[in-house]
C-alpha cells in the first residue's frame, strides 16, 4: 500500500469551501509538511479528494489544526456524488500544537472521499495533510 491520496500519485482536489489563493486546497495532497490549506470562519467546511481510479483504501492519516468535528465519506461514483459515511470523529484539543490523527476505517474502495469539517476549537482551521493507505483495484 502506498499514499493514494497524493498529487504525484494522480490525485486531485475536486472541491473545497474555502479558497485562499497563497493556500491552495491542493496544499493538502502535495506531500509537504510546511504546506496547508486554511478555512475560513464558519462551520461546515469541507473539501473532496478525488483518485485517478477506484482504490482500495484502508486508514487515513490527517495533520491539522484546531479541528473539533470531522466526518468522512466515500464514493465510488465515476463523478464525486452518493457519499457513503465512514467515520466521524472528534478531535482532543492541543493547544498551540497540530492535531495527528489516525483513522481507521475498514478496507474499502472509493474513487473520492469527502471530509467534512463540522465544528472546530477556533473560528479558523487548517488541514496541513492527507494521507490514505491503499492500492488501485484492477
Amino acid at each position: 500500500m502506498f499514499d493514494v491520496a497524493l498529487s504525484s500519485a494522480g490525485s486531485s482536489i475536486a472541491l473545497a469551501t474555502s479558497y485562499d489563493e497563497n493556500y491552495p486546497p491542493e496544499n493538502i495532497i502535495d506531500g509537504s509538511l510546511d504546506t496547508f490549506w486554511p478555512t475560513t470562519g464558519m462551520f461546515p467546511q469541507e473539501f473532496i479528494i478525488s483518485f485517478s481510479a477506484l482504490m482500495s483504501i484502508g486508514n487515513v492519516k490527517i495533520l491539522c489544526s484546531n479541528v473539533k468535528g470531522l466526518c468522512i465519506e466515500k464514493s465510488t461514483k465515476t463523478d464525486p456524488v452518493d457519499f457513503e459515511p465512514l467515520v466521524d470523529t472528534e478531535f482532543e484539543h492541543t493547544e498551540g500544537q497540530m492535531q495527528r490523527d489516525e483513522l481507521k476505517i475498514p478496507v474499502t474502495s472509493a474513487c473520492h472521499l469527502r471530509f467534512l469539517i463540522k465544528s472546530g476549537f477556533d473560528h479558523f482551521v487548517s488541514i496541513h495533510t492527507v494521507s490514505v493507505d491503499g492500492t488501485a483495484v484492477h
